[in-house]
């Protein structure tokens, strides 16, 4: 079978299944939520910067492990540019806790549709799935995984392309984004608060510059607000309130669960 290893293992997150282990243990304590989640957005830093803000979104999963079976996975392609969205041709993604089995069965499906390129290469450096993969490992039991990665793409096809698959309540959509990039701590603030503002009143027309997952952040609002989801927002901060990053040239985190209406 063909399998994806991983690719930033000891440099996003370590290497030791062990080490990950225990630091999965010490941030996820089970912690119930009043309604089903339906999808998260978690950064995807280094854990150092960013491991705790999507911890603190994965932890409300222990309580329904048993009824997730499929998990979407979108987030931005930071290495390549190309049309549409990519999924592996790999059977299997690999980290030190690991293989989770492809959904194979959809990948097939989306094969036949236009803007959709079947590419290892694009997958097999990126960081921005792989990162999540440890959580959904520590968090859900059997899973299949669909992998997607975003470059040039109207956030409106992306949604028809998953809405189908996202309606059954075995399936978590997992947005993967960071915010702003590189500004001062106080801009970056500014920023990030007006770009969660945009979020929690389901406005979809996020850019880049706001945050590096906007398209599969806008994909999401489409479908939440069509569907009527509750969003709310667990963590915000930027690395320079952690105890490695400096408050001069920062990246702003923030975690939300998406959930069913009360």
């Amino acid at each position: 079978m063909n399998t994806r290893p991983p690719a930033v293992a000891g440099r996003f997150y370590s290497h030791s299944a062990q080490y990950l282990k225990s630091q999965m243990d010490e941030w996820l304590k089970p912690t119930q939520h009043h309604t089903p989640i339906r999808a998260l957005i978690v950064p995807h830093a280094g854990y150092v910067f960013s491991g705790s803000v999507a911890a603190d979104a994965y932890r409300y999963l222990l309580p329904e492990a048993d009824r997730i079976r499929r998990v979407i996975l979108i987030g931005p392609s930071h290495r390549h540019y190309f049309q549409g969205c990519a999924i592996p041709a790999a059977d299997y993604f690999e980290t030190p806790l690991g293989k989770i089995k492809i959904d194979t069965q959809f990948v097939e499906k989306l094969k036949e549709i236009d803007d959709i390129e079947v590419s290892d290469q694009v997958h097999a450096l990126e960081h921005c799935l792989e990162v999540q993969l440890p959580f959904l490992q520590s968090c859900l039991d059997d899973f299949t995984l669909l992998p997607l990665l975003t470059s040039n793409v109207n956030p409106a096809h992306v949604a028809k392309l998953i809405d189908a698959l996202w309606q059954g309540e075995d399936c978590l959509l997992v947005i993967s984004s960071d915010l702003s990039h590189f500004h001062t701590y106080s801009e970056a603030q500014r920023i990030d608060s007006q770009t969660c503002n945009m979020i929690e009143n389901y406005e979809p027309t996020l850019v880049p510059e706001q945050a590096c997952g906007s398209t599969g952040i806008n994909t999401l609002l489409l479908l939440a607000k069509q569907r009527g989801y509750t969003l709310t927002r667990r963590t915000l901060i930027n690395s320079g309130d952690t105890d490695v990053g400096d408050k001069e040239r920062v990246v702003g985190y923030v975690s939300y669960l998406i959930s069913e209406p009360q």
